[in-house]
């Protein structure tokens, strides 16, 4: 079910009536997570254990790497604490006492069960073909089993919401919810869920601790917004979008002046496309008393490449840059990150967001060429 559908009408419609009727922000809470685990389904109910799987490797990774930290140099209260909680009891679990190294054990579990699930949906095949051809240039004849694996719809974006919990959380700029419910809807919030914005937990989760009510909605703005999301994506991105196909399957056959329409209607439908269903996501949850973040902000007007990143996809170049680049740079000390240092960690975290958007070649190149540009681009403002 995607918003520009007739059914989605239905759906929201249906949503808004019931949630404005309840009462109780509990029952509203319950009422939306049913409706986006509906809204899931509607696409491939089996998929839902996937997204439950992530849902509760990082509701327990949350809370268990929260407990109180152990002093790795102060052996005798490691001693004394870990023999006054040593019977099990799970209500207490998360009072208990860890070392710095189950910590990193705990994040490691999140990493290795969250990217496992992504990498085997999204890039099994992609990996396993590209071994194989690597091979038969070798003059190595090894083939690998081609699966007919389906991607399930939103995983790259409700994987990083929950990896984004867990980091946080290590990191110590983030405090778990022990309300397991409230976590479920922050990873499944059908607004989002499907193309993002990519929602951090700290923005999300304060929300849900509020009631809400009616009067707080910018309802003439939020249908404003939807209204303009959809122009965006159904009539102009979804009419591009054949004549970019027909143009980019035999590009060879056109002329130059077919092939800068060409070029110049890919350029716009892939932001009426973006944009416009980030707008109708944005709406969406504003009607219903919730804010999701920015996420395009007049990319094309930008005067040069990193102001354009700056203001593309925000919210995923945001989560690239925090869990992603700025990793890689803290690595050394800021007296000793030289440019090729740092240039080398912009291009390689842009070469993995190319990859993030599609399993193909093409994708990583577009992220490397768009690296090599944002380096070129630093370089040359300090000259």
């Amino acid at each position: 079910m995607i918003f520009t559908e007739f059914r989605f009408l239905f759906f929201f419609l249906t949503v808004f009536c019931i949630y404005w009727t309840l009462s109780e922000h509990q029952h509203r809470k319950i009422w939306l997570l049913i409706c986006s685990y509906l809204f899931y389904a509607a696409w491939n109910w089996r998929f839902l254990s996937l997204m439950l799987a992530s849902t509760i490797i990082d509701y327990v990774v949350g809370l268990m790497i929260s407990r109180p930290i152990i002093d790795d140099a102060n052996p005798d209260w490691e001693t004394k604490e870990t023999n006054s909680t040593k019977n099990f009891d799970w209500n207490n679990l998360g009072s208990k006492p860890i070392n710095s190294r189950q910590r990193k054990l705990w994040l490691v579990l999140s990493l290795i069960g969250n990217l496992s699930i992504l990498g085997f949906f999204k890039y099994y095949n992609f990996f396993t073909d590209s071994a194989a051809n690597f091979l038969n240039w070798l003059g190595l004849p090894i083939s690998f089993p081609i699966l007919q694996v389906i991607l399930p719809v939103g995983i790259s974006f409700y994987t990083f919401q929950t990896l984004s919990y867990s980091l946080d959380i290590y990191r110590g700029k983030l405090k778990p919810t022990k309300k397991f419910w409230d976590f479920a809807l922050f990873v499944s919030f059908f607004p989002q869920l499907v193309a993002g914005p990519i929602v951090r937990a700290a923005i999300f989760l304060p929300q849900l601790l509020t009631p809400k009510t009616f009067s707080q909605v910018e309802v003439r703005s939020c249908l404003m917004l939807f209204l303009v999301g959809y122009f965006k994506k159904a009539c102009v991105a979804d009419n591009l979008s054949p004549i970019v196909d027909k143009y980019f399957a035999n590009p060879e056959m056109y002329t130059v002046a077919s092939a800068w329409i060409g070029v110049i209607s890919f350029i716009i439908q892939v932001y009426c496309d973006f944009s416009g269903y980030s707008d109708m996501a944005i709406a969406s949850a504003g009607l219903l008393g919730y804010k999701l973040p920015l996420n395009f902000n007049f990319p094309y007007f930008a005067s040069n490449i990193t102001e354009l990143w700056k203001r593309w996809h925000i919210t995923m170049s945001n989560w690239f840059r925090d869990y992603l680049y700025v990793p890689l740079m803290r690595r050394r000390e800021k007296k000793q990150r030289t440019k090729f240092f740092s240039y080398s960690n912009l291009i390689f975290t842009m070469l993995v967001t190319g990859l993030w958007h599609g399993a193909a070649w093409h994708f990583v190149v577009w992220g490397g060429l768009n690296g090599i540009a944002l380096a070129v681009h630093k370089e040359w403002s300090v000259l």
